[in-house]
Parts: structure tokens; sequence; C-alpha cells
């Protein structure tokens, strides 16, 4: 098989501290969580920031300190939020992209937030305009996918040249209300998408592990992170996003698969361009 892609959600925008005092709120912590994922064996970090009180948003300032405090010490690729929760709507959910991220996400439809408190857009002629200025950009979308009509939208988008192969596709299973985190499901994802497109599994919460193991066994990548689980196991919280990401290199070893660097995994998903300059 091939090398195994561990990309790290390092605190999302939903859940703050009143679910875990380990999740990263500032900057600074955010982007020390990431180098310590990266030093653990993950290769992509996927990126959302707050404000002083832990509210997400778009502030570029702190994306920028990220993207810059992770450039200085290693060549893990950035993949920032177009989501990033909060009162953040319409066509500003694109902000992030001013800072041209190798990657970033596409939600790929409609949707109500975990909390209920909100729906996020995703509109065909919403999702067009964000294609077309990833495309301006040069931004590899991760399409964000979190039940199986999201598929269909991506492959229409595709088809109006919306979207460049290899599509990138990352299965979101067990969020309360969309396709639940079980291998079946994760199956007959995996048949409706094209030959040879990459793609990755995140379980949530107690679905973590159990999709993690099947993204091992079945030959996609993994993701993990504080955003979607923060317990560690039943009745334990997971005290770093690094803990997460060493019991995926521990599964990968189990199952006999190398864990891809950030530079294989640019060969993997086709992000020929390489790192950004800084």
């Amino acid at each position: 098989m091939e090398p195994l892609i561990i990309s790290v959600a390092v605190t999302g925008g939903e859940h703050g501290r009143e679910a875990t005092p380990h999740l990263p709120i500032t900057p600074e912590e955010i982007a020390r969580s990431a180098h310590e994922a990266y030093e653990a064996g993950a290769a992509i970090v996927h990126v959302h920031v707050r404000d002083d009180d832990g509210v997400p948003g778009h502030f570029l300032e702190r994306y920028r300190f990220v993207m810059d405090y992770l450039g200085e010490r290693c060549d893990m690729i950035v993949n920032l939020t177009t989501d990033p929760g909060g009162i953040v709507e319409g066509d500003a959910r694109f902000r992030s992209l001013d800072l041209s991220p190798e990657l970033a996400t596409l939600d790929a439809g409609t949707m109500q937030a975990p909390t209920g408190d909100r729906i996020v857009e995703g509109s065909l002629p919403f999702l067009r305009r964000l294609a077309g200025r990833m495309l301006e950009t040069g931004t590899k979308p991760e399409l964000e996918i979190f039940h199986s009509g999201m598929i269909r939208t991506c492959l229409q988008l595709a088809e109006e040249g919306l979207l460049e192969p290899p599509l990138y596709f990352q299965f979101v299973l067990g969020a309360a209300g969309y396709a639940p985190g079980i291998p079946g499901e994760l199956l007959g994802l995996l048949g409706q998408i094209p030959p040879r497109s990459p793609w990755s599994v995140a379980g949530i919460g107690r679905a973590s592990v159990a999709m993690t193991m099947m993204g091992i066994m079945l030959g996609g990548h993994v993701r993990v992170g504080l955003e979607d689980q923060v317990y560690y196991r039943r009745g334990e919280l997971a005290t770093s996003n690094a803990q997460l990401v060493a019991r995926a290199v521990r599964l990968a070893g189990e199952f006999g698969r190398p864990v891809a660097g950030p530079g294989e995994a640019r060969e993997l998903l086709g992000l020929v361009d390489g790192p950004p300059a800084r």
C-alpha cells in the first residue's frame, strides 16, 4: 500500500474549552499544537483560528501567524478552512483563500452546524463561486463529504471544469444528522468516487478509532484531532493533538503502512508546486 497521509484537525470551529481544557485557542497554541502533531507524524494540518475569547472566525493575521510559524520550522501542508464557524457567512467565507493555502476545505453541500444554531451554506451557485476562487488562488480543494449526495455535487463541479483531478475526498462520518461512522457507510461512499481518487476519512467522536482503522486498512488516508474527538478512550480526555496522531501512527505500523511525510503527501495529492514561498 502507498504511504498513509495523516491530517490533524487541531481546534475546529464548534466546541471550545467547555468540551476539553486541552483545546488550543490562541494562534500560538494552535501553531505549537500543529508542530507537535507534525513531529508525531502528521503531514497536513487543518486550521481554524479564533479570537481572544475563543470565538472562531476568519482572522487573516492569525492564519498568517500559524502558516509562518510552521513554515519556519517544517514543511507541513496547511489546509485552511472556508467555514470558520460563528457568524461568517456568504462569500466572506472565502477570505482564508486570500493567503493562497495549498489546501482548503470545500464542504460540498448545505448543512446544519453540529450545534444546530446555524446553517452552513452549500448551494450550487455558492460552491461554484468557491471552487472558482480556489482555481484563482491555486488552492486544491479538500472535498468534505458528509453524505453521498455531496459526491454527486463534486462530480458535477468537476464536469463543469471547476474542480481539477485528482479530486481529493475527505469523508467526515459520525457527525450528528449525517452519514454514520460505520464500515458499511464508508464502503458505500468509496464505490461512488472516481477511480484512483485520493481519499481520507475522519470519524467523529466515538467513531474515530474505527474509521482510522478502516482508512488505514483500505488504503486511504486519515484525519484525527481535537476538532473531531476530545476523548482518547471512553472516559479519558485526549491530552493533545499529538497524542491522537501518535495513535494513528501506531495503528499504521500494525497494518504495515509507512507514514507519509509532507513531500510524499504532496505527490499523492497532486500538489505539484510544493509549499508556498515565505
